[in-house]
């Protein structure tokens, strides 16, 4: 391709996005609006083409209206009485109440009055687009009759706590009698700012639309009272609902209790006070919501920096560990934080031209190279014009990350120097994907002479080993030739068979990284690399990973029978936590060498240090297990960065891309996690490719000689593989 058609290609692109951007919302009649959705006529009708959401259509009553085309059709050919302006206005009242119920956006552009953040009077409430993403998010859950989970990491000012509340108030108003709720802001001022958004919100709220169609009711009744002299609590008498307002900054006022519908505003920015930490304030905000539909609690927040609450919860709900469901919202998805271009083929041609370029002449600017990954994480190009020109407040990219991050992994900012090159990090993603099975590797016992015995991997989405291949020896399509298949051919072939004639030597490598058996300890990790391609040049692949917190003796035996399974592969056990005091992990003193000389004993291939010449001679006994020290670990850092830098492995968890972009070097020149992340799948790979491309020999084929037999795999169950 050549330059001018990359350029005239880019503009083509953003000229799509902006098409996405800028697609047309009309909230009245629900065209481009939130959810699934259906067009009806009905000749007359206020509106008469509408876009419904196709659960409204579903409802009886709708589903004769547009069958008949017309209220007068309905009401004389289905209900049987003679059409009068009177039944027909009755028609569009229940119709209107009806999409009220289906339609969150239609009832907040028609029923809730907010303050103009451009001053006048207060206006109606129209979805932006981050906020009709944050909708749909809500409403996924919400119709699927699950409890909402969310934590919602954000730039600023595109109104997510806003549409939280106003949501919670929707379920409160329209769906459900007696939901209470629970605002939790980040100081004074901000409850302050809620409790004026719901005086203006009922304060304009037709008083006939807390009532039942056709309930009595006068124009005149209280909608919103306080209640106690706290002044934080309020109830909607009409539908026997309260809502309790408090801080942060006085945690005492923020226990829970009856409540359904929690939201907690700016969670990261929480300081701890005596006594109480923004885990604690959470707990108690928290605690009594029962765990079933029509129960909500959202944690939202922008970020402020790592080791929080709110990172470490973020974090946990992204892994897929928490009931909550992890949402970011980067800045160059709102709609304002972009700015008109003069000339868009100029300012494309600058782009692509400055994609590859690292260099920048000013703290208050990013290298064309940042603005390139900009480009592909889909920003469009008058996003990037705005960033630019925005870039110069700040004298440093982590400030402006902070107020408008890029990516989730951007947004928690870091002061140390970052190791490995995010755009080099980036490239692996690609080849990262979901698991093919999941489950545990079995045996006749989980440790000791039988552990090696009978082994055989079930499926079990509980299990906390990931396979992407599962095995393979000899298959027809391998490279070379026939090769063996032990549990599955990853080609998808039909019918091939074992070749007891021919082995691979050194294919697998396993690696472990222990980490603690509590659930507050790092986590241990056993990853299996396949190298079969590294015997024709090519790159090893990441294959299994087993990924949890158990003790440490039965860890080593769980990482021999992952090292069986895959063909007796070299087993390297990190050997660090092993040989160290530590009261987290129920570790006293040195294990390591009763542990790993126990697996030695019935494990054949576990990896051992080299012994120098004087060790030898002294009848020093062989230290099995790699030990990372002050000489070891920017050994294997090193050849980490370069394998990452020029793309020499095949990785497929992105939550090892994650560390990646969360490991710094510190001041005093060591190497670890930002503070509230974690390395440890980090170091497995650092490990194991450090030793797949300097310590074992390349993968060979050789025939088998003697009585070798390979080890069988074993299915045993409708559930087994």
């Amino acid at each position: 391709m050549t330059r001018e058609q990359a350029i005239q290609e880019i503009i083509e692109e953003n000229n799509r996005r902006n098409e996405v951007v800028y697609a047309k919302f009309d909230p009245i009649s629900g065209y481009g609006s939130v959810g699934e959705r259906l067009k009806v006529v009905i000749d007359d009708f206020p509106i008469q083409m509408q876009w419904l959401p196709v659960e409204m259509v579903r409802v009886p009553l709708v589903r004769q209206l547009v069958e008949c085309g017309s209220i007068r059709a309905f009401l004389e050919e289905n209900i049987g009485v003679e059409y009068s302006d009177e039944d027909r206005l009755k028609v569009i009242e229940q119709f209107v109440r009806l999409r009220f119920r289906y339609d969150f956006a239609f009832w907040a552009a028609t029923q809730v009055y907010i303050k103009n953040k451009d001053g006048g009077v207060d206006v109606l409430f129209r979805l932006t687009r981050p906020q009709r993403r944050f909708v749909e998010r809500l409403e996924s859950l919400r119709k699927s009759d699950k409890p909402i989970r969310i934590i919602l990491l954000k730039a600023r000012q595109w109104g997510g706590s806003t549409t939280s509340q106003l949501y919670m108030a929707w379920l409160q108003l329209i769906h459900r009698m007696g939901l209470n709720s629970l605002i939790i802001a980040h100081q004074g001022s901000g409850s302050d700012e809620i409790k004026d958004m719901f005086d203006r919100m009922i304060k304009a709220y037709p008083v006939e639309m807390l009532h039942k169609l056709g309930e009595a009711y006068s124009d005149n009744e209280p909608k919103f009272i306080g209640v106690g002299k706290s002044g934080s609590i309020f109830r909607v008498p009409q539908r026997n609902c309260k809502i309790k307002i408090g801080t942060a900054e006085r945690p005492d006022g923020c226990r829970g209790g009856d409540y359904s519908l929690v939201h907690l505003s700016e969670v990261g920015l929480w300081k701890a006070t005596e006594g109480k930490k923004p885990e604690d304030i959470v707990r108690s905000a928290c605690s009594g919501v029962l765990y079933r539909p029509y129960t909500m609690i959202v944690y939202e927040s922008t970020a402020n920096g790592t080791g929080n609450f709110f990172q470490r919860e973020y974090d946990e709900a992204k892994k897929g560990h928490s009931q909550f469901e992890a949402m970011f919202v980067s800045w160059f998805d709102i709609e304002k934080y972009s700015l008109k271009i003069g000339d868009v083929e100029a300012f494309a041609a600058n782009l692509y031209d400055n994609r590859n370029n690292d260099n920048v002449t000013s703290s208050r600017e990013e290298s064309g190279k940042y603005l390139w990954w900009l480009w592909n994480k889909g920003a469009t190009l008058e996003a990037i014009h705005w960033y630019i020109l925005e870039r110069a407040k700040y004298n440093e990219h982590a400030s402006m990350a902070s107020e408008y991050p890029s990516d989730d992994i951007e947004a928690f900012v870091h002061s140390g120097t970052m190791v490995f090159d995010k755009y080099k990090v980036d490239a692996f993603d690609k080849c990262c994907k979901e698991p093919r099975y999941i489950g545990e590797v079995y045996a006749d016992a989980d440790e000791g002479k039988n552990a090696l015995k009978n082994l055989r991997f079930s499926e079990d989405r509980q299990g906390m080993l990931w396979i992407w291949d599962l095995p393979e020896t000899v298959c027809q399509r391998g490279q070379g030739g026939a090769r063996t298949v032990f549990a599955e051919c990853s080609h998808g072939c039909a019918g091939c068979e074992t070749d007891e004639d021919e082995k691979v030597t050194d294919r697998y490598l396993t690696v472990v990284d222990v980490g603690g058996r509590s659930a507050k300890a790092d986590w241990s990790v056993i990853v299996v690399f396949d190298r079969l391609f590294m015997a024709d040049g090519g790159k090893p692949v990441v294959v299994a990973q087993w990924y949890g917190h158990l003790d440490i003796d039965l860890l080593a035996w769980k990482a021999a029978q992952v090292a069986a399974f895959y063909d007796n592969s070299k087993l390297v056990i990190e050997s660090n936590t092993l040989e160290t005091h530590d009261k987290e992990r129920d570790v006293d003193g040195d294990q390591s060498q009763f542990i790993l000389n126990q697996i030695s004993g019935i494990y054949p291939n576990l990896y051992a240090r080299k012994q120098s010449e004087e060790d030898i001679l002294q009848g020093l006994p062989t230290k099995y297990g790699f030990h990372t020290n002050v000489a070891t670990k920017p050994m294997v850092i090193s050849t980490l960065v370069k394998v990452i830098r020029e793309n020499m492995y095949i990785e497929r968890d992105r939550r090892c891309l994650d560390e990646y972009l969360t490991y710094e070097k510190k001041q005093n020149g060591a190497y670890g996690a930002v503070i509230g992340k974690h390395d440890d799948l980090l170091m497995t790979r650092a490990i194991g490719l450090h030793i797949c491309f300097f310590e074992m020999p390349l993968p060979k084929f050789i025939k088998r000689r003697g009585r070798y037999k390979p080890i069988k795999k074993k299915a045993v169950s409708a559930a087994t593989i």
